[in-house]
């Protein structure tokens, strides 16, 4: 995401006649290079266009293609710029490669256009560039006055390298072998590695890669009758499932290695988390045997009962039949990005809630919190295990997973226990990042599972702030690092890829792995990597109430109460499902578009008595105190659930409130919690009797990023402070104008995300 500043934006006028005069630098205009990073095209006297109606505002300077970016290098200063907030890997007008959409080229002179291919010749010298960003922005280049043939070749490079065939041709491979080779090159002052990294409190993220860390985890979580497996160590049983994983103790791995053939992928059930009274949540795949599968399903069954304290039965979830499936997800985020980057966004404004229903994004955020909360009530209230069952289980499953670990779990709603989730459910259950991210262009894959599970943590974030360690900031962030091919964390389809295409990597480079199971990326956790001590604060929610941290008032402990008149609000807002109660998958019988799922006839009476049982559960548990410690249940009636406007609006000019927004609040509530810290402090060591210099150098320590005093104290100019804080949509959503374009005609149709069909005959 480059560079990122905040601030006013700017109200363009569009002037009757304008000029276009380029400023050649005398200053030789270079890019910064990462290890590894090799420029591969440039072209000088390149304008970066930054508002749609004029070019007063436009930037000078020279486009660059790296292996590993697009860069725009400039003297310029950008355009009423108050705030910056630095990426450590990326320039301030800087693209990630995997972070491009679509490359489309123009030439005003001849009227065409032509959205680029990896192998594809331009028959015309370019005019304009325009890049579709994954993050929904538009950035857009003139090349007036640069040399054709150069502009030519910078934007065939730019389209060839963003859309690499083969998977060691992404940036993270020439980087990490760069650094075997030199292994005393630092970045960024750091030696960067496989770690896990620290997330700014000294604590490292497990990664799961080792035995230990899921036997610290079953020991966490008191699941004492569950052990770690190591049957799969050499991915000898399945290449995507981990190399150790937790299973019933009562399982022998004879008997796992002959069940596995009977699973699609060989994924056999895999341990998730254990309830402290006993019932444990579970993942597996689908059992592809017929001949087996009530023989095997009936054994995996009594195991993980044998497991249970009070073996009790066990609940299967089928996560096929009752949520949206990964083509539905990307149909609705191609629906969400299109609303997003309309043109002109005004004229979206009347029909937008129409609009924003029509993508079917937030209904489908809705059907997996619902989901979600009906595995909580089993696992919770009626004290059974839970299984979670899809086709492969390596999508569906790791959202809902994580999910109910969330809701359930403090510990995963800390910076590292929520870091450790990702590791867990995602990155070494064999999520498909590669394929899901779309890393290679193979859009057939590609669905945004990654995006809806951080937007349905949003919502949890949004109704219970307090409850969560990390800010909306620190999931944005961790979203767009998605985008940036230089971590392991989010780049293989499961951990054994990672080791067998990085071993041949290093066998191709001669590199000598040792004792290592292939090469060790950079992890994405180590977020030092990315971004300074002091901008990490921004990761921190002042809202957050730690264990360590009780309110004190009066003297006396106390607790978050709901007011009786909001408890009778939050009933009247559980919506009509709710009211029924949530019911499992077989006594469902969806309606398609429906946010409301229809009762079977004959099912009525055995949903009714279940109906009843959830129904007292909700009521009881929103009738109690919130406990920001214990389970958290979401709310998701039509006004609780709502559009993350950090992540999809952040780069839309029209939709920013300057001096307003969450963020003026954050910013209030960051300042008050750093003066209660700095008191503390002095108290404390008043109380030890320390000298006066090392009081002065603890009271300068803060975890906040807005400070009440000190030499960083920016409290008295928040004036750079807008709804998109900590980014900004100074060109970085720079659409293109309507009037007079080559394009117009397309644009009409309110279509600005062009598609390859569309455009493929018009070179």
């Amino acid at each position: 995401f480059g560079l990122l500043q905040a601030g006013a934006v700017p109200v363009f006028k569009p002037r009757a006649e304008e000029k276009i005069t380029p400023e050649p630098k005398i200053k030789k205009l270079e890019p910064v290079l990462l290890p590894g990073e090799i420029v591969v095209n440039e072209v000088n006297f390149v304008r970066k266009c930054i508002a749609t109606d004029t070019s007063q505002y436009d930037l000078w300077g020279k486009l660059v293609c790296t292996n590993f970016k697009t860069s725009f290098i400039t003297d310029d200063p950008m355009p009423l710029q108050k705030f910056h907030y630095k990426n450590l890997l990326l320039g301030e007008h800087d693209v990630p490669l995997t972070c491009i959409e679509q490359i489309v080229t123009v030439n005003d002179t001849k009227r065409k256009q032509k959205v680029l291919g990896p192998n594809q010749k331009l028959k015309f010298n370019p005019t304009e560039l325009i890049i579709y960003c994954k993050d929904f922005r538009i950035v857009r280049f003139r090349f007036d006055e640069a040399g054709p043939e150069s502009a030519k070749k910078v934007c065939l490079a730019i389209a060839h390298y963003s859309q690499p065939t083969d998977l060691q041709l992404l940036f993270a491979f020439e980087y990490v072998g760069k650094m075997y080779h030199n292994p005393a090159k630092k970045v960024n002052g750091i030696d960067p590695g496989g770690g896990g990294g620290s997330s700014g409190s000294g604590q490292q993220t497990p990664l799961f890669e080792a035995y230990s860390d899921w036997d610290r985890e079953i020991k966490r979580t008191g699941a004492s009758e569950w052990r770690v497996c190591s049957v799969n160590e050499g991915y000898m049983i399945s290449t995507c499932l981990p190399e150790y994983f937790v299973v019933p103790s009562s399982l022998a791995d004879q008997d796992l290695k002959l069940y596995s053939y009977s699973f699609i992928g060989r994924r056999m059930p895999v341990w998730c988390w254990n309830h402290p009274n006993g019932s444990a949540l579970v993942r597996m795949a689908n059992i592809k045997d017929v001949l087996q599968q009530r023989k095997i399903d009936q054994r995996i069954c009594n195991a993980i009962t044998r497991s249970h304290p009070q073996r009790s039965d066990v609940y299967k979830s089928d996560l096929d039949k009752c949520l949206p499936n990964i083509q539905e997800i990307q149909a609705a985020f191609i629906k969400l990005k299109q609303l997003c980057v309309n043109e002109p966004f005004e004229e979206t404004e009347e029909k937008w809630l129409s609009s924003l229903e029509n993508t079917h994004w937030l209904e489908y955020i809705r059907s997996f919190l619902k989901h979600s909360v009906e595995v909580v009530y089993m696992l919770e209230c009626k004290r059974v295990s839970v299984v979670l069952q899809e086709e492969e289980g390596r999508d569906l499953s790791c959202l809902v997973a994580s999910l109910v670990q969330v809701m359930l779990d403090p510990y995963f709603r800390t910076i590292v226990g929520f870091q450790s989730l990702l590791q867990k459910e995602w990155v070494m259950a064999g999520y498909q990042f590669l394929d899901r991210c779309n890393h290679l262009k193979r859009s057939d894959k590609e669905s945004p599972l990654f995006l809806m599970f951080l937007d349905s943590v949003w919502q949890l974030l949004e109704q219970y702030p307090a409850a969560f360690e990390f800010s909306e900031t620190y999931l944005t962030l961790l979203y767009d690092s998605t985008r940036i091919s230089l971590f392991g964390t989010f780049l293989f389809n499961s951990p054994h890829q990672r080791v067998k295409e990085s071993t041949e990597f290093a066998i191709s480079k001669n590199i000598q792995l040792g004792d290592e199971k292939g090469l060790k990326f950079p992890s994405v956790w180590d977020w030092s990597l990315q971004f300074t001590t002091r901008d990490r604060m921004l990761f921190h929610n002042p809202l957050y109430i730690g264990k360590s941290a009780p309110c004190v008032q009066n003297g006396a402990v106390k607790s978050f109460k709901r007011s009786k008149k909001n408890y009778s609000s939050t009933l009247r807002g559980i919506p009509p499902a709710l009211k029924n109660g949530i019911i499992s998958e077989q006594e469902f019988l969806p309606r398609r578009n429906s946010l409301i799922l229809k009762l079977k006839p004959d099912s009525l009476q055995q949903a009714a008595s279940h109906n009843n049982s959830l129904e007292q559960y909700f009521r009881a548990w929103f009738s109690k105190p919130v406990d920001l410690h214990g389970v958290i249940l979401p709310q998701f009636s039509g006004t609780h659930v709502k559009l993350w406007k950090l992540c999809y609006f952040r780069w839309v000019p029209e939709a920013q409130i300057n001096n307003g927004g969450f963020i003026t609040a954050f910013h209030k509530i960051s300042l008050l919690v750093d003066e209660v810290d700095m008191l503390n402090r002095s108290l404390r060591q008043c109380k030890s009797n320390l000298s006066l210099q090392a009081n002065c150098s603890d009271l300068d320590q803060s975890r906040m990023y807005f400070r009440a005093s000190g030499l960083n104290d920016i409290s008295g100019t928040s004036d750079f402070l807008s709804s998109s804080f900590p980014f900004s949509p100074i060109g970085n959503l720079c659409r293109r104008s309507i009037l007079g374009t080559p394009l117009s005609k397309f644009l009409s149709g309110a279509k600005i995300w062009l598609s390859t069909e569309t455009l493929a005959n018009e070179d």
